[in-house]
């Protein structure tokens, strides 16, 4: 990458754009709601079950002006979520002062395994077992949405349910390759815990990105 251009990567004026699509949010509090997803390359937290590992490598993707993906995104929608990859990998501050400037909510999707940047309306943390999540991010997380891919992910959901504020809404969702045999389980403990809620891929269910 030119010196030029990584500066302004560095700097959040750019940031390695692997997709944008206008769809139905699939998961946690807002599914069901139209929104502009905005999907940015780069991470290393490594998730063995990642159904986007091609985001995995920042490489790939080619940086592109912010104001070009806000451009494109105020034609779709008021709600933008931005994902990844780990889109905290990046500076997130110039891209939301941008789409706030335009009138638009921010909520973002993430591990939280890196120093919380960017201006937003709704925090979606998903904390990960190999890159657990910094404090700034626990205390002003949303809704806390942990994947369950097996039984001792229950326990490492009440280590992170400990964590967050306690305003932050609890969902627990299958790990979509385990869902026949977790979801089950799922539905039980929250019978049991109903501070708890189930999330599901709605999105998948229904065929659409």
């Amino acid at each position: 990458m030119k010196t030029e251009v990584q500066k302004l990567v560095d700097s959040g004026k750019m940031l390695p754009l692997m997709e944008e699509f206008y769809t139905i949010q699939g998961e946690g509090f807002h599914k069901g709601t139209a929104a502009y997803f905005i999907r940015v390359g780069g991470c290393d937290v490594g998730c063995h079950w990642c159904d986007v590992k091609e985001s995995w490598n920042a490489a790939l993707h080619p940086p592109t002006a912010i104001e070009t993906i806000v451009e494109k995104a105020a034609q779709h929608s008021k709600i933008i979520v931005i994902t990844g990859g780990e889109p905290l990998t990046w500076d997130m501050g110039p891209l939301t002062e941008m789409l706030k400037a335009r009138g638009m909510q921010t909520h973002i999707e993430t591990s939280g395994a890196y120093k919380l940047s960017g201006i937003w309306d709704w925090i979606c943390l998903s904390p990960k077992k190999m890159k657990l999540p910094t404090e700034e991010v626990y205390r002003q997380a949303n809704e806390l949405k942990v994947i369950v891919f097996n039984k001792d992910d229950f326990r490492f959901a009440e280590e992170q349910a400990a964590r967050v504020g306690k305003d932050c809404i609890l969902y627990l969702q299958p790990e979509w390759s385990k869902r026949e045999k977790m979801s089950p389980l799922i539905v039980d403990y929250v019978m049991q815990n109903p501070q708890w809620k189930v999330s599901l891929q709605t999105h998948k269910y229904l065929n659409i990105p």
